[in-house]
């Protein structure tokens, strides 16, 4: 009996909205030469960047399966958005209902035991990822991609993948576009040099010939006031008592809300379910006359049986778990409680429905430490150890835009100074 055909499938997919205007790109390479057996893209309409990422997926084992129908194959698929690839693995539940049909479609092409899935940096993904951009620039252009027009096979250099190598691990890469994507977008319209000492052809795009993408959405990510828990660094999520705001607390958001009626720029207010964000949220829609809309996925994360708890009590009463949760985005705190990566998806996906609600806008987010910390994470696309070297004092400001591409934009982090 013959071994399985050795092949690697690289996907991505991209939404310049998020949602927007989205399409997908998918290749499938020969690992032994590094040969592209296949290339395919498509622009798909108004969408999110996960759901071209999954439909990416689901073209790329599609395109495998019509090539070797009847072949037995062993297929290793590499992507840059980590929720893809570890709601795949059957590490990260799948709890959007947007994205279940999708990743159950792509389960459904080839055998589970015939499919591996790598997480790789973005910048490992070019060939993939200059096909979605051509698929959003046919859209743009009002058709669809063309691939006898294409240029990224000969645009992207080629490493060959070593069939059995050890899958990597690594930061999410399902944030909002970079500034690499939006070079890649540009490259076909507009010539440009490599970057020195770069091994890629990618064209660079400078600050001064940058497309306008108009106005961004806008988050202004305040974190509540204190509570009787907070000086006393007591976990406190959205699973313990639900704490109202402290005297010092609710100084803190009045203060917080004369410094936005000076400003003048906040638009819309939106807030954690939580008690402590409600009353911080309230205290600035008083002051500047808005109302203040409650937004679920913004909740803090549930420490389990943590909350209440001390840093230096989880330790002497739950060492090992709290070992394995500092060292693993997907470990949950004791009892039950969320992980990092549970808190991450379900504060994309409230970040995507923001971005979708408020775009050209500005909008108060009233929330916690770990979904302000997440947002900033994201739009970074830093690591998830980032989050412990980030600090983010009670009533703090932080602020991060989004522009019509899917570019992030931090442009404030812990800022204190209307306290003082």
């Amino acid at each position: 009996m013959s071994a399985p055909r050795q092949l690697v499938v690289e996907a991505d997919g991209g939404s310049r909205g998020n949602p927007g205007p989205a399409g997908y790109g998918a290749v499938v390479i020969d690992p032994a030469d590094g040969q592209t057996l296949a290339e395919t893209a498509e622009y798909i309409g108004v969408a999110t960047n996960n759901v071209a990422e999954y439909k990416g997926l689901i073209a790329g084992l599609t395109a495998v399966k019509e090539l070797f129908p009847d072949t037995d194959v062993q297929v290793r698929v590499r992507m840059d958005s980590k929720l893809v690839v570890e709601q795949m693995s059957g590490r990260w539940k799948i709890k959007h209902p947007g994205m279940k049909p999708l990743a159950e479609e792509a389960a459904r092409i080839l055998p589970g035991s015939s499919v591996t899935y790598e997480w790789i940096p973005r910048a490992e993904n070019k060939h993939a990822d200059r096909l979605a951009n051509e698929a959003m620039d046919a859209g743009k252009r009002g058709g669809q991609w063309d691939p006898a027009a294409s240029t990224a096979d000969q645009d992207t250099p080629r490493t060959l993948v070593v069939p059995d190598a050890p899958p990597r691990s690594g930061p999410p890469g399902d944030a909002a576009a970079g500034a690499a994507k939006v070079r890649a977008a540009l490259a076909a319209a507009r010539p440009s040099e490599t970057a020195p000492g770069s091994a890629s052809a990618t064209p660079q795009v400078g600050w001064g010939s940058a497309p306008d993408l108009g106005a961004p959405a806008t988050f202004i990510l305040l974190r509540h006031g204190e509570t009787a828990l907070t000086p006393e660094k007591r976990f406190s999520g959205s699973g313990g008592s639900d704490p109202a705001l402290s005297e010092t607390g609710r100084h803190q958001a009045a203060c917080a809300a004369e410094a936005f009626a000076a400003r003048g720029t906040v638009q819309e207010i939106v807030s954690s379910p939580l008690r402590r964000c409600r009353e911080t949220a309230e205290a600035v829609a008083a002051r500047l006359g808005l109302q203040v809309r409650i937004e679920e996925g913004l909740r803090e994360t549930d420490f389990g049986v943590w909350e209440g708890l001390t840093f230096g009590e989880v330790r002497e009463r739950y060492g090992a778990d709290l070992t394995t949760w500092l060292a693993s985005p997907d470990a949950a705190p004791t009892g039950g409680g969320e992980s990092f990566a549970e808190v991450a998806e379900r504060v994309s996906a409230a970040r995507d429905r923001l971005i979708a609600r408020y775009a050209g806008r500005t909008a108060l987010l009233v929330t916690h430490v770990t979904p302000i910390k997440t947002l900033v994470r994201l739009a970074l696309g830093a690591p998830p150890e980032s989050l412990f070297r980030m600090e983010l004092s009670p009533a703090s400001v932080s602020t991060v835009a989004y522009y019509a591409d899917g570019n992030p934009s931090l442009r404030l982090l812990n800022d204190t100074s209307h306290l003082r």
